[in-house]
């Protein structure tokens, strides 16, 4: 088994390989508004630090956006009531960008001119990280070969369909991670263990929060599931773990609540606009292009797994990952089916995040399999 190993490993190195080569070659000017609205955020992290929260276009007075705006050639360039990505506030009368800061604040730590492919390449690694823990954990030669097989998929994913957003590159690596303790915090025997575990888990979604506005649902899963199991067995234990686990996320997610206050005046107060925080609304066409893209499959191999481990007889362990991603999955689509924009890349990291999580409860099965997990301990309560 180690050198099948170091032979999956050496595959998936390979497809690491060939997606920096490509990322090499890419450019920071491709003509997409929001990537220059994402540079932007990062150059004002760069020139005030801290301050870079406050998005207010009026701070553009060393002209940094409209020449980014006139190099792709958009028309109203000289025009900040015209800027995209921008969105007048009401409540603090300025014209702010609209997407949370964690973007820009990771592309903040490259210099300027040379951030987008630094910011892929440093999450591909961190992916690739996640996909040789997996190899590792894998216990025969059917899971080495699923764990290196999924680890290529998750890398290749970082061009296609990552590129789309720059945003995504940092809530894949995120997901990979959060998904990795996932499993981790299900296994752990010891009950300071598990709070530590729950501390990493919550704050790593929280964080994906900043990366990406509607990665808020991520934790819908999680939530729901601990409020269950306390509502259950009525176990302080279980309402500790929930109770770190929500305010960890919630630490997670404080730049972007920062964020909010300073530009939109409230910490509840979205930055989006009109077109974006739309009450829901359900309809077959959205639903077709989501059936007829990548995502979909995705998905389908989410759920798909998520009914086979649940209909299994396995332990308390892996069965409550499998919950929490059911709940993940179900909270998400909700969402995103009824909402009336379609990207390539919305559902992806919920698909990402549940099978990273059901990928390690897998593997580590037998692990898993033999802790009590929180569900069980509700039922013997």
């Amino acid at each position: 088994m180690p050198y099948w190993k170091v032979l999956g490993a050496l595959v998936v190195l390979a497809v690491l390989a060939g997606n920096v080569w490509s990322m090499s070659h890419w450019s920071e000017s491709r003509g997409v508004y929001d990537d220059v609205c994402y540079l932007r955020q990062a150059h004002l992290f760069q020139r005030f630090g801290p301050g870079g929260l406050d998005t207010d276009i009026a701070r553009d007075d060393d002209h940094y956006l409209s020449a980014k705006l006139r190099e792709i050639g958009y028309p109203g360039w000289s025009d900040p009531a015209m800027a995209p990505c921008h969105v007048q506030m009401p409540a603090t009368h300025k014209r702010v960008l609209q997407y949370p800061p964690g973007t820009g604040l990771v592309m903040a730590l490259f210099p300027a001119g040379f951030q987008v492919i630094p910011l892929y390449v440093a999450a591909s690694i961190v992916v690739f990280g996640v996909a040789l823990a997996a190899i590792a954990a894998a216990l025969s030669l059917p899971a080495l070969i699923l764990a290196t097989l999924f680890g290529d998929l998750a890398v290749y994913l970082m061009i296609n369909p990552a590129k789309a957003s720059y945003s995504m590159a940092p809530t894949m690596a995120t997901c990979a991670l959060a998904g990795f303790l996932t499993t981790r915090m299900f296994a752990a025997s010891r009950p300071g263990h598990r709070l530590l575990l729950s501390l990493a888990a919550g704050l790593l979604i929280g964080l994906a929060v900043d990366f990406r506005l509607s990665n808020l649902f991520l934790a819908s899963g999680y939530l729901l599931f601990f409020a269950f199991c306390w509502l259950w067995s009525r176990k302080a234990e279980t309402l500790l773990q929930g109770a770190v686990f929500g305010l960890a996320c919630l630490a997670g997610m404080a730049p972007t609540l920062l964020a909010n206050a300073i530009n939109a005046g409230s910490v509840f107060s979205t930055t989006y606009g009109a077109a974006d925080a739309t009450a829901p609304d359900f309809s077959f066409g959205i639903v077709r292009q989501y059936a007829a893209d990548l995502q979909f499959l995705l998905l389908a191999l989410a759920a798909a797994a998520t009914v086979l481990i649940l209909r299994r007889r396995g332990g308390s362990g892996i069965r409550n990952v499998a919950l929490v991603t059911a709940g993940n999955l179900a909270v998400n689509l909700a969402f995103f089916l009824s909402h009336p924009v379609f990207t390539p890349y919305y559902t992806v990291p919920v698909a990402m995040l549940s099978l990273w999580s059901l990928l390690f409860a897998f593997l580590t099965q037998p692990a898993v399999a033999m802790e009590g997990g929180l569900l069980a301990q509700a039922a013997r309560a």
